[in-house]
């Protein structure tokens, strides 16, 4: 499935004047997600490296733990979206049904659909290893970051989840429409790859919600940079487990939480 079509529109100056002009536009699909037959979630979302999603999005839900616990991945593309049939170990799947009882609704943000407080708001580990990133290597990160962007670079409509060294080079980039589907696609790819964080940092084209906080606190980061500003329940969450945090990440400023 194409990650970007051609779509046709009409460019209209502010003299009025109107002329035809073809733009291309990010592709957004429903993205069906069973694991071993058990519906559990539709997320919309940008049909490319669906392989690392399901792993990145598995290991979120805390469904799974290493990405040898996922034993197969299969897709099969509809007029409608996409559906990925995820096979995992058999010791998992009780886990799945245990957390599958607790959504009821199917949403691509972390608290919609969880029936009660207890399960939206679950204890995080404490944040792993420490990140030696100085500000100098998260500006080196920034300036490189729009050259690892192909899709947004054509569409201007997608984030991006950068994995960054302790030096702010980039080794691994994932791009989405949703930026909780890109950190998932990032940190699947890691998992997949068996790549740690090694003292650097989680780099995000977004705003930093709770969501992503739990998710890099889950997935051992130690450290989370976002090019925007943070809610007041990231703040608290990152605070929580001791996560370092750095959001409003610019060319010429960043601001960096004190703990």
């Amino acid at each position: 499935m194409a990650e970007h079509i051609g779509i046709d529109f009409a460019r209209i100056a502010i003299s009025g004047v109107a002329e035809p002009t073809t733009r291309a536009v990010a592709v957004e699909r429903p993205v069906a997600i069973e694991f071993n037959g058990i519906g559990y979630a539709v997320m919309m979302a940008t049909p490319a490296d669906l392989d690392d999603f399901v792993t990145g999005f598995a290991f979120a839900e805390r469904l799974v733990t290493h990405a040898g616990q996922i034993l197969d991945v299969d897709h099969v593309e509809h007029s409608e979206g996409e559906l990925v049939r995820v096979t995992l170990v058999a010791d998992r799947v009780a886990a799945v049904a245990e957390r599958a009882r607790h959504r009821i609704g199917e949403s691509s943000c972390g608290i919609c659909g969880i029936e009660n407080l207890e399960q939206a708001i679950r204890p995080l580990p404490q944040a792993a290893g420490n990140s030696r990133a100085s500000t100098e290597a998260i500006f080196q990160a920034l300036s490189d970051l729009s050259a690892h962007q192909p899709l947004n670079r054509v569409t201007g409509a997608v984030h991006a989840a950068a994995c960054c060294t302790a030096a702010g080079r980039l080794i691994a980039v994932r791009e989405d429409v949703g930026r909780h589907n890109a950190f998932d696609k990032l940190i699947g790819a890691m998992l997949r790859a068996d790549v740690d964080w090694d003292g650097g940092f989680a780099l995000l084209t977004s705003r930093c919600s709770y969501e992503l906080v739990e998710k890099a606190a889950l997935a051992g980061c130690p450290h989370l940079v976002t090019i925007s500003a943070p809610t007041s329940l990231a703040v608290e969450r990152a605070r929580a487990c001791g996560l370092r945090l750095t959001v409003l990440a610019r060319a010429d400023a960043l601001l960096e939480l004190v703990p």
